[in-house]
């Protein structure tokens, strides 16, 4: 194809935007990088029904959130209805089609009676070619006629950039309607005359609209225009391989922004759901895609939607990131479930190098005991926001798991684990509460409180008294943060700082008794 490539995403803002629809998009958008090309966006919104404004902003969003930037202004499909029409009219004029005066009623009767008959009904033209009187008789009856396209005998042929050559006898296809009685135009005219008038070069869409694609090459004929090259994308599968949907868990873009995937992954992602790389690579930058993809490495298979693999490929993006990076995006996400806030004067980018308190220390500028939700003594300053997001960042494969798998550093607010109780406090609760005494005992006389030294006292004790460090290790665990699992415990002890650790020794004294036995009648 000698002329340009311009490309178009056509979403309906009917809802929010699907990761289907999405991943059309992003198709389109890649290949037009690729061929630098145009990427261009038309809003088809004739259905006015379900069509809202808050879902054409939604759309904005999702799309500047993906990186996805158009090209030229928006074209809302609503705006154009004139323009349609008059096309219609136009291939009225020239003979490419006619108004069918056929009542709904009239048109079932015949179908009927061509399946009871075992054959198949096509349009046959009776009202075709009237004359301008019979016509106004017609519609002095009350009759009005839909518009519908002349349909040649022969064969419609098309060679697929991904599917290949597609081949349709031409009397499996009925004279359609491109207008409706009230003079409404339909999705075909409206997409075929779109599409001419936006000067599209290729059209990439699913699979789904493979059987559209030969009345549309008829109506780019009937309007004597240059076809465009078509692409048909393969479907994409839950894991059940049927069709994605809600039932597969979330279905649109912003849900899984809003879970905390990274826009970077999901581009990557959404890439992988169809594309051949002809390498082993699954990790791709924008810029790596924008290189490297092409439409002759898409391949005809349906593809399936593996939420195992996008979220360890998220993981993959957040490890990509730097401390800094990852706890602005991350933020947002302690702030939801209440773990962080704004600080109430000077720069968060502060010098913190005394966040670490001792027993007594406060440096949190509030009175003791008031630190807005944070474990007692500390604050969410810079310093402390790097040290939790580097212990934190290879265990989380969400932006969202920061808040879950962190929370215990940001309040003093969490419940322990009934499993980890059962596991690590219930099985001999005396011996447990004697080596949490000997624990925050030997912890609350360290001068310096850093890895080091805290994997010191644990290696001691254990030696000392004959036992594993682990001994220690999983009750100390449970006591600090209330779960079985996490970041390396003589870092994250040391991140906590002794007056945090020392106090949290001391409630788990105070609460090991009725927590082992809550442990109990949850198991049962």
């Amino acid at each position: 194809m000698s002329r340009s490539v311009r490309v178009r995403f056509a979403p309906s803002p009917t809802g929010l935007l699907h990761i289907g629809s999405a991943h059309t998009g992003l198709f389109n958008w890649l290949f037009a990088r690729k061929e630098k090309g145009r990427f261009l966006l038309r809003i088809e919104d004739t259905d006015t029904a379900r069509s809202r404004q808050e879902w054409v902003d939604a759309i904005y969003e999702v799309l500047e959130w993906m990186g996805m930037d158009w090209d030229e202004d928006v074209v809302y499909q609503s705006r154009r209805i004139e323009r349609h029409v008059d096309r219609a009219r136009h291939l009225v004029e020239t003979g490419r089609a006619y108004r069918c005066y056929y009542l709904p009623e009239e048109l079932e009767a015949k179908k009927k009676e061509a399946l009871a008959e075992g054959r198949s009904w096509r349009n046959d033209r009776r009202y075709a070619d009237i004359t301008a009187a019979e016509a106004e008789a017609l519609e002095a009856e009350g009759r009005k006629p839909v518009i519908r396209l002349k349909i040649p005998e022969g064969k419609t042929i098309f060679r697929d950039r991904i599917l290949g050559e597609i081949e349709v006898g031409n009397e499996t296809i009925d004279d359609f309607v491109i207008v409706r009685s009230n003079g409404t135009p339909l999705y075909h005219l409206a997409v075929v005359v779109d599409d001419v008038d936006m000067e599209v070069s290729h059209v990439i869409r699913g699979i789904d609209h493979v059987t559209n694609t030969t009345k549309h090459i008829h109506l780019f004929q009937a309007l004597g225009a240059e076809l465009p090259e078509f692409a048909h994308l393969p479907s994409i599968l839950g894991e059940d391989k049927k069709k994605l949907s809600k039932r597969h868990g979330a279905a649109s873009v912003s849900e899984y922004r809003d879970a905390g995937y990274l826009s970077d992954a999901v581009v990557n992602f959404l890439s992988l759901l169809g594309w051949q790389t002809g390498d082993d690579q699954e990790f791709f930058t924008r810029a790596e895609l924008m290189e490297r993809f092409s439409l002759d490495q898409v391949h005809k298979r349906d593809t399936v939607f593996d939420l195992r693999k996008f979220e360890w490929l998220n993981g993959q993006h957040i490890m990509a990131l730097s401390n800094e990076e990852l706890w602005t995006l991350a933020k947002p996400f302690l702030k939801r479930e209440g773990l962080v806030g704004d600080r109430p004067s000077g720069s968060e980018k502060t010098d913190c190098h005394s966040e670490r308190q001792t027993v007594d220390g406060n440096t949190s500028g509030q009175p003791e005991g008031q630190t807005d939700g944070r474990p007692k003594g500390k604050t969410a300053g810079h310093a402390y926001a790097m040290e939790v997001v580097a212990l934190l960042r290879e265990r989380c494969r969400t932006l969202a798991d920061f808040a879950v798998q962190g929370r215990f550093f940001f309040t003093d607010d969490f419940d322990y684990n009934s499993k980890a109780v059962r596991k690590h406090w219930a099985k001999e609760p005396d011996a447990v509460s004697e080596r949490i005494v000997w624990l925050r005992d030997e912890f609350a006389v360290l001068e310096v409180f850093d890895v080091e030294a805290v994997e010191g006292v644990i290696r001691d004790l254990s030696e000392r008294h004959g036992l594993k460090a682990a001994q220690f290790i999983h009750p100390c665990r449970v006591a600090l943060t209330g779960e079985m699992a996490g970041p390396s415990l003589f870092h994250l002890v040391a991140v906590l700082g002794k007056a945090v650790c020392v106090e949290r020794l001391n409630r788990a004294l105070d609460r090991l008794p009725d927590a082992i036995e809550q442990a109990a009648v949850n198991q049962g």
